[in-house]
């Protein structure tokens, strides 16, 4: 159970709520800490608890029939884990993985989908939220279509950078060509490149963002849609 309400504004849509919904929410919140490829919900189950990150992040991952993955969105402290529920399901339709450890408030989903109906600023925070991520799907799948793997590295380590207190990032490369859905290889020459120009450090199972300037002149346009698109409506929240 939370017991101030300043706890909560590690994750923004908590943070958005007034004192008096915030007050419903807390005798059900729980902090939990999430573990590095942790299996939150697997894709087709139904979705027992909902997650708002504070520290850790969170994969939405598309599941092919030969086991590949490919990540199409993630959520970090700006959001929540199980939009079904928001948006009137009860099932996961992808798998949700645990990409970056920390820690989140669970809540169990038959709360959330209860308080719904009488939180009108839950509502409507939460809605606003699923408009963010749906922009951030659609352009991830042009993004991978259309653009360099060079490019496509610059936008997803940015993207991780903005849901992160740090500038480090401890995920292998393996790791992230699974979320992108490419080889392993042409991530290894992609960050070879970023790292020549002086805008990464990249070792074994780390990387580091030397000159995030630097990375976003070389990010395509993706990232700058993502981004404003989640500037102009999270600010929003407060005034929701």
């Amino acid at each position: 159970m939370i017991t101030h309400r300043s706890d909560l504004h590690v994750n923004h849509l908590l943070g958005a709520i007034p004192r008096a919904e915030w007050e419903a929410l807390a005798p059900y919140l729980e902090l939990v800490r999430l573990r590095g490829g942790e299996l939150l919900t697997g894709a087709g189950q139904r979705i027992v608890h909902v997650y708002f990150p504070t520290t850790g992040v969170v994969s939405l991952l598309s599941l092919l029939e030969d086991g590949a993955t490919v990540e199409f969105a993630a959520v970090g402290n700006e959001g929540l884990v199980g939009i079904p529920v928001v948006t009137g399901g009860d099932t996961m339709p992808c798998r949700v993985e645990v990409r970056s450890p920390g820690f989140a408030y669970r809540l169990p989903a038959r709360v959330l989908r209860g308080e719904l109906e009488r939180l009108h600023v839950l509502q409507r925070v939460t809605l606003l939220y699923v408009q963010a991520v749906l922009t951030q799907i659609a352009q991830t799948a042009a993004c991978n279509r259309h653009h360099s793997l060079n490019k496509q590295l610059c936008r997803w380590l940015l993207l991780a950078l903005d849901r992160m207190d740090s500038n480090e990032l401890v995920i292998t490369q393996q790791v992230i060509a699974n979320m992108l859905g490419v080889r392993r290889e042409g991530v290894t020459e992609a960050a070879g490149k970023l790292e020549d120009l002086g805008l990464i450090h990249h070792s074994r199972g780390h990387i580091t963002v030397l000159d995030r300037c630097g990375l976003e002149r070389h990010a395509c346009e993706c990232y700058k849609l993502v981004k404003r698109e989640y500037d102009r409506l999270l600010p929003a929240l407060g005034n929701a």
